[in-house]
């Protein structure tokens, strides 16, 4: 371990985080747009997140099976953590005024709502310049705000961006249908790719004082991400054509069944990998085969299939774990295949706290994933979980914008702030003691 890493996971907490002092809003709803902002809440920016009242971001109510954490769903949780929540009824002209107050005093604001709505409500990208030149401004959505599939205001999800995008197509089996995956990766992905551009733009600021209008595509992001697959496609003249978890970009790479019933995947493309993989098969001729002699021989597709099959036919003598350790006496990659409960229960991630249990003074203690980039000097970290619908109004109101208690009220009278709904998913925990996590009044 490098010295500056020492205490790392102890001593993270009380380190500046990197984005410390930048304010974002954000008006989002599903998992392409508040995802992005999350990231930017665990690098320490203080993120707002505007809800409708009462009932608040339709996420809530997208549950696995219907299950839920103390009333709270799993996926709202993950994609949302660290932001202050509230709530505020843009339909209502006051209430656009509030949000315009807060645009002046923030740095970046990000929307995946349709351009009509933000446009109706007053908070579109012109509007918010003009209130703030500097500004930050994101719009996300399945496909842009402008080329045809946009003017035809297609609605969208993860699903349908990994369909367009032929994303799902390739993730098959030869021979079986697509295969979407279970994970919303367009969503996450795509998060991502979006506040690397915001931060790209607040660099830019930084030097002309300028801020910008982003706008992106989910469908076009995860295409970013499929590597070879279009180039080879374009130059070659050929489709991608699914192959399930065979590499065919390297050879040997696979995953394979083993005596145990479990699996294993295993990659050995340089020439000492390659011969120490023969050596664990107890095959150590095969590294001299012409058909497999080197790495461009190995790749034409009969050479392929051949080496797979014997791999796979030696993979069903041994377990799991003894192929592990056979990569790691003969230096090649060999990984058994983990479950969820393998994932979170690993002991190296739980060393690294990639894994941690989350202490939440309204959801109590939990497993989380933490950010999962180390910083030395500026540490990202979850600082507490979700919240209900609205429940940080007051917090937000009297801090960042100066309102007295008696204009809080009126707001509240006039409907044009609210709370939560009283319904699972948007209220507090059952067992919330109505004082812990609070921040001024609730």
């Amino acid at each position: 371990m490098s010295k500056a890493f020492k205490g790392y996971v102890k001593n993270k907490y009380s380190r500046p985080a990197p984005l410390k002092g930048v304010r974002v809003l954000e008006v989002c709803t599903l998992l392409f747009g508040p995802a992005g902002p999350s990231f930017l809440a665990e690098m320490g920016a203080e993120v707002i997140k505007i809800e409708l009242p009462p009932a608040g971001d339709v996420t809530r109510s997208l549950n696995p099976f219907g299950w839920l954490y103390k009333e709270q769903g799993p996926m709202f949780m993950h994609i949302n953590p660290s932001q202050y929540d509230m709530a505020l009824d843009l339909h209502k002209e006051e209430a656009q005024k509030i949000f315009h107050e807060l645009a002046a005093k923030s740095d970046i604001v990000e929307f995946n709502l349709r351009p009509a709505v933000v446009k109706r409500w007053n908070i579109d990208y012109e509007t918010i310049k003009k209130i703030n030149p500097g500004i930050i401004y994101i719009e996300k959505n399945g496909f842009g705000q402008w080329g045809q599939y946009a003017e035809e205001d297609r609605p969208s999800n993860d699903g349908a961006a990994q369909a367009l995008s032929g994303y799902a197509w390739i993730s098959s089996f030869p021979g079986r249908p697509p295969l979407k995956q279970s994970i919303w990766i367009c969503d996450v992905y795509g998060a991502m790719m979006g506040e690397i551009a915001v931060l790209s733009a607040m660099h830019h600021r930084r030097k002309t004082g300028r801020g910008q209008y982003i706008e992106m595509s989910q469908s076009e992001n995860i295409m970013r991400a499929m590597g070879w697959v279009w180039p080879y496609q374009q130059m070659a003249n050929k489709g991608a054509e699914p192959a399930g978890n065979r590499d065919l970009c390297i050879c040997p790479a696979d995953t394979f069944l083993t005596k145990d019933d479990l699996f294993c995947a295993i990659a050995a493309p340089a020439p000492d990998e390659f011969k120490g993989l023969c050596t664990a098969m107890g095959k150590p001729a095969l590294a001299g085969d012409k058909r497999f002699k080197d790495h461009a021989t190995r790749l034409q597709d009969a050479n392929a299939l051949a080496l797979l099959k014997m791999i796979a036919e030696w993979a069903r003598t041994k377990t799991a774990v003894e192929i592990e350790k056979l990569g790691l006496k003969n230096g090649f990659a060999a990984q058994r295949l983990h479950s969820g409960k393998d994932m979170n229960e690993d002991a190296h991630r739980r060393e690294r706290e990639s894994v941690k249990m989350m202490d939440d003074p309204l959801y109590g203690v939990y497993p989380e994933h933490e950010f999962p980039v180390m910083m030395s000097k500026s540490p990202p970290k979850n600082r507490w979980t979700v919240r209900p619908v609205g429940f940080d109004n007051d917090y937000i109101l009297t801090k960042i914008l100066g309102r007295s208690v008696g204009q809080i009220n009126s707001l509240y009278e006039k409907g044009i702030v609210g709370k939560w709904k009283d319904m699972q998913g948007r209220r507090p925990p059952p067992d919330w003691d109505k004082t812990s996590g609070a921040i001024l009044r609730r």
